[in-house]
């Protein structure tokens, strides 16, 4: 816990890691929230789920625009970084390719309502898509070639025909109860194995 100095302050540098923490606890809570409610969520809900009061959440994110932005931005982010990690700890590259997947997908299933809640702004939505491009292909890369590596899948796959394949399977999951897509995403990833010799 930060000390006060002689004047009872609490250091600068603190107040601001409290504060970047805080943000971090709310998008979590947000990205959570979207993902079983959508981006029209109420704010109390996401006020709820983070454990803050709704007027924290328009302190940080003014608009529902911002929130969703900053929800966007934290899990590409999250997506990013998770690929290097995954790939260090999982069993082999291509399991580790799967769980990147999966978050690659709850990362879709939050993102899908993005272009309604920005409304007018369609400049801003075309810099986060080079953005979300620019961050996450290079990793989805990474795995595919380590899967190949290992000769786990065909070596001619391209990161970004998966990812836009997984996209595609991801729409109308938000208007139909009855669809996951998980399911077929799952079929997909079968797909890239390389045949096993018998």
């Amino acid at each position: 816990m930060p000390t006060a100095g002689q004047s009872g302050e609490v250091p600068a540098r603190s107040k601001r890691a409290d504060a970047q923490r805080n943000q971090q606890t709310l998008l979590a809570a947000a990205a959570a929230v979207f993902v079983t409610s959508g981006v029209d969520a109420p704010i109390r809900e996401i006020a709820a789920t983070a454990g803050v009061g709704v007027g924290t959440i328009y302190r940080h994110f003014p608009t529902r625009a911002d929130l969703v932005v900053a929800v966007y931005r934290h899990q590409v982010e999250a997506c990013a970084e998770a690929g290097p990690s995954l790939l260090a700890g999982a069993d082999s590259p291509f399991a580790a390719l799967r769980q990147w997947v999966d978050l690659f997908v709850d990362f879709l299933v939050t993102k899908h309502g993005l272009a309604h809640a920005m409304q007018s702004d369609s400049g801003g939505f075309e810099a986060l898509h080079t953005y979300f491009l620019d961050r996450l292909v290079p990793v989805c890369a990474q795995l595919l070639d380590a899967a190949a590596d290992a000769g786990e899948i065909r070596p001619d796959r391209q990161p970004y025909e998966l990812m836009r394949g997984i996209g595609n399977l991801c729409i109308g999951r938000d208007s139909d109860p009855r669809y996951d897509p998980r399911r077929l995403v799952e079929l997909l990833l079968r797909g890239l194995r390389r045949p096993q010799s018998v």
